[in-house]
């Protein structure tokens, strides 16, 4: 790189890396904080795995049945479109597995929700956790957790409530749980209902739902009203819960088995982690989070998102992380897809819409490779050329905004073309609107003065718009 023809100057060819991983001009210390203990009386983490082995026995056992018959290539192996069984493929399931077709459906959507079957545009395959089902522990507890995260689609919503009041009671129900933890013990289901109502007003009051106009007339006691109208939605809450194995229900009282518990536990954790980060993330917007988080390596950026993911519901959290991700700062948007990241499986409708926007399409493909299996050192091999070029003056410009000046001599390495005047033709002809930027900021940056001639005079061509 220090050739005094930059004719000849070669690139080393070397893979990319996520921009979060390369060093920082100034890293933030922080005390390490002792790993935390679960409650007195959780199970050790071989023990819940088998629990939670159990309670996913069948939908293991129907996933495995699928990867066997429905493999492309084997007898059998048809389309079920978007990944739901077909009536035929179900029958045939049920009739070899000794089951009904509304069982098979229902593992398959266990399945399907617990990550061991992973859906992929219009069709399913098996997830990496079928793979390691039998031999990595910490693979089931994530699927586990996985399904409990996902407990209200794990059983039919009432069909005679409105969507809001669903949706009320959904986001109301971290508060319940977080009491069912701390009671631990048996809780009468009256004063969970209750605690559902107090949260519920608190939400709606948060959204400034004041009522105007004439005051009506005073509403009656509660009390005196037989059903309360949050009850049905409280059961169908705490069925579902039942139903994916987070609590026991019933005689009119829920209380949590282990795996609830310590699921609870671990939510709640990673919430005290991220509130007591110095930037207070959890309260923070998606862009402010990951500008947060900017300075941190790898693992403990990844425990921030964790816990700025687990204090909001996941669509949400989705489209406020792409939403950074449009912005100007080429850093939040390389985070922004890193968050993506740790979401996994329920963010790939969104990203995969992202792919069709010239911004984030470079960053959708990778995430969408690395998604579908391959090797994140490979995943770049999706990009065409251009996407690539486009991708590498994201990053450089990331780099010369937070970077220092060594770090983004080195960026130049990570360039697809062999040589530099490839290179600043391709950069020219994408069209980056941060380019001249870059070339500046490189040119002042490298040390051979002919490479940074080079550099300074593509900066101007783009500029005056030259050639």
């Amino acid at each position: 790189m220090t050739s005094r023809n930059p004719r000849d100057s070669r690139l080393r060819l070397v893979s990319p890396r996520p921009l979060a991983a390369a060093p920082r001009a100034v890293t933030q210390r922080r005390t390490p904080r002792p790993a935390p203990r679960p409650p007195e009386g959780t199970p050790p983490p071989a023990e819940l795995a088998r629990m939670a082995r159990t309670g996913l026995s069948d939908a293991a056992r129907v996933a495995r049945w699928a990867d066997a018959a429905l493999a492309p290539g084997r007898d059998g192996a048809t389309p079920d479109g978007k990944g739901a069984l077909s009536d035929a493929t179900a029958e045939r399931a049920a009739a070899e597995l000794g089951l009904t077709p509304d069982q098979v459906r229902a593992d398959w959507d266990t399945a399907r929700l617990a990550g061991l079957i992973e859906v992929h545009g219009d069709s399913a395959r098996p997830g990496w956790r079928l793979r390691a089902w039998s031999r990595d522990d910490s693979a089931v507890l994530r699927g586990w957790v996985a399904l409990f995260d996902a407990w209200s689609l794990a059983h039919p919503e009432p069909t005679d409530r409105e969507p809001a009041a669903v949706a009320e009671v959904v986001s109301a129900m971290p508060q319940v749980l977080s009491f069912l933890q701390l009671s631990a013990g048996p809780v009468p289901v009256e004063q969970l209902l209750d605690l559902l109502e107090q949260r519920v007003t608190e939400l709606r009051t948060e959204r400034c739902e004041v009522p105007y106009g004439p005051r009506p007339e005073p509403a009656p006691d509660p009390a005196e009203i037989p059903d309360a109208p949050l009850a049905p939605l409280l059961d169908w809450a705490l069925r579902a819960l039942a139903s994916v194995g987070a609590l026991t229900y019933g005689d009119g009282q829920a209380t949590l088995t282990p795996l609830g518990n310590w699921a609870v536990w671990v939510k709640l954790e990673q919430i005290c982690v991220a509130a007591q980060s110095p930037a207070g993330n959890i309260e923070q917007s998606a862009e402010d989070m990951l500008r947060g988080c900017a300075q941190l390596r790898p693992n403990a950026a990844r425990a921030e998102y964790r816990a700025w993911l687990a204090a909001r519901p996941v669509g949400s959290a989705v489209t406020e992380l792409l939403a950074a991700a449009r912005g100007e700062d080429a850093l939040t948007r390389g985070l922004a897809f890193e968050a993506l990241r740790v979401v996994g499986a329920p963010a790939e409708p969104e990203v995969r819409a992202a792919a069709e926007e010239a911004w984030l399409r470079p960053y959708a493909l990778l995430w969408l490779a690395e998604h579908e299996g391959h090797d994140p050192e490979d995943a770049h091999e999706v990009l065409t050329r251009a996407e690539s070029t486009w991708l590498w003056v994201d990053t450089a410009a990331a780099v010369a905004d937070h970077g220092d000046a060594p770090l983004l001599v080195r960026h130049l390495e990570s360039a697809v073309q062999p040589t530099v005047p490839g290179l600043l033709d391709e950069v020219r002809a994408v069209g980056h609107p941060r380019t001249v930027q870059v070339l500046v900021a490189l040119a002042a940056a490298h040390p051979d003065p002919a490479l940074a001639k080079a550099v300074r005079r593509a900066a101007f061509q783009v500029h005056t718009g030259g050639s």
